[in-house]
């Protein structure tokens, strides 16, 4: 139901009408706590056992971001939405979604998850205490990908935070995560 409702959400972001996104947005929420619990925890751990680089960087992070379930479709006009959860010492501190719109030449549909580890403290009081954090502003976030992750070492990072993508199925082209916002849910 959560990857129902997830796509239902893209969809509905794609087309872009106000009345339809409303009631989209609008949805009773089908993504329990236990369901994200569950499903970051999966994702974490597949994440970590098959990078040895996400692997370092979590030793050494304050946070992280995980968001297990990405989905995205854009036809001109593209939207991603995803629900996950922030762990600090293992420990889950709040619950949050993803949000990312855009434009241009594109076109299909892709699921995705991501990991943002954050590195200090700062990072962290940022991402909790804003009300809605817009990669790109706020912390440095640097997106690991295989030709970053060769030249990481634990003393080498110098960054707020790291982030991971992960565990892409579908056909579209061009992913980042850059314009992303990430805001806490509320509580239940």
């Amino acid at each position: 139901m959560a990857k129902f409702r997830s796509a239902l959400l893209a969809a509905c972001l794609v087309i872009g009408t106000p009345l339809v996104t409303t009631a989209c947005t609008s949805m009773p929420d089908e993504v329990s706590r236990q369901d994200i619990d569950s499903q970051s925890t999966q994702a974490l751990n597949r994440l970590i056992s098959d990078n040895s680089a996400a692997k370092a960087i979590a030793a050494k992070s304050r946070a992280v971001l995980i968001f297990p379930s990405i989905v995205k479709a854009g036809l001109g006009v593209g939207g991603a939405y995803g629900e996950g959860e922030m762990r600090k010492g293992g420990v889950v501190q709040d619950y949050y979604s993803t949000f990312t719109g855009s434009w241009g030449l594109q076109a299909g549909a892709q699921q995705y998850g991501y990991a943002v580890f954050l590195m200090n403290d700062d990072a962290v009081k940022y991402v909790s205490d804003s009300d809605g954090w817009e990669i790109g502003v706020g912390p440095t976030v640097v997106l690991v990908n295989a030709g970053i992750a060769e030249n990481l070492s634990t003393s080498t990072l110098k960054e707020d935070a790291y982030a991971f993508i992960f565990d892409q199925k579908g056909l579209m082209a061009g992913l980042s995560i850059e314009g992303t916002k990430i805001t806490k849910l509320d509580a239940k």
